[in-house]
């Protein structure tokens, strides 16, 4: 193969590239098209020929997209090659700074969870129960929502008649404040559905400390990856990068 000088790195092949990266040569195609490499220098004969700044750019978007999914990754990859070096930075501490705001929104549900399961339900009264706007009121958010999280069954109101409007126990609007502290806390409805039964059950602080830690991994894992992805983002800028 013909040796084309570039960025004073060893000369590579598509395969070598996806050998080091991890991806199919196919994978590392895609990413050229789609401007995550850059546009590799081509031999007489046509054969691609990639340096080191096309692995260190398949690898900042192979950490990124664990870090803040692939579409973002992509466009923070293609801020690395295309500049300027602000335009990067500001994409890079709008990732951390969600990051930071989804840590904080686990803490006050942890706290907040661990408050309402604890609560005696022997200490609330029948009367103590709420309509759907009185609830919805209550927790700052919309009717739709409670409508919204009874037809999905994670929390389920009692039906009044004649007209089936819905009512709220006590125990149900336990139920509803720590919904509302997960669902903040970036819970989906699938494990939420299947957390609620452990809740009513009386198992409920358990199940809701193990599915916030699961959270806290989840949201470490992005936070190792991002750490990860910066050291080859830098690597891709090169030293005299301001």
């Amino acid at each position: 193969m013909e040796r084309v000088p570039t960025l004073k790195s060893a000369v590579m092949r598509t395969v070598d590239v996806a050998r080091r990266t991890g991806y199919s040569v196919q994978q590392i195609r895609n990413l050229e098209r789609d401007g995550v490499l850059p546009p590799a220098v081509r031999t007489a004969a046509g054969h691609r020929v990639h340096t080191e700044v096309h692995v260190h750019s398949a690898l900042a978007y192979r950490s990124l997209a664990v870090g803040t999914g692939p579409v973002e990754a992509k466009q923070i990859v293609r801020a690395a090659h295309e500049g300027p070096a602000a335009r990067l930075l500001a994409l890079l501490d709008a990732v951390h700074a969600r990051l930071d705001r989804e840590r904080t929104q686990l803490a006050l549900a942890r706290e907040a969870a661990a408050q309402i399961s604890a609560e005696p339900m022997a200490d609330v009264r029948p009367a103590d129960a709420m309509g759907v706007s009185e609830l919805a009121e209550a927790l700052g958010v919309r009717a739709s929502t409670l409508r919204h999280w009874d037809a999905e069954g994670l929390v389920v109101p009692d039906r009044l008649p004649p007209r089936g409007s819905r009512r709220y126990t006590p125990a149900q609007v336990r139920d509803a404040r720590i919904v509302h502290q997960l669902r903040g806390a970036g819970y989906r409805v699938g494990p939420l559905r299947a957390l609620m039964p452990d809740l009513r059950s009386g198992r409920g602080r358990e199940s809701v400390e193990a599915a916030l830690a699961v959270r806290e991994a989840a949201i470490a894992t992005r936070s190792r990856a991002l750490l990860d992805a910066a050291a080859a983002i830098r690597a891709i800028l090169g030293p005299s990068t301001a």
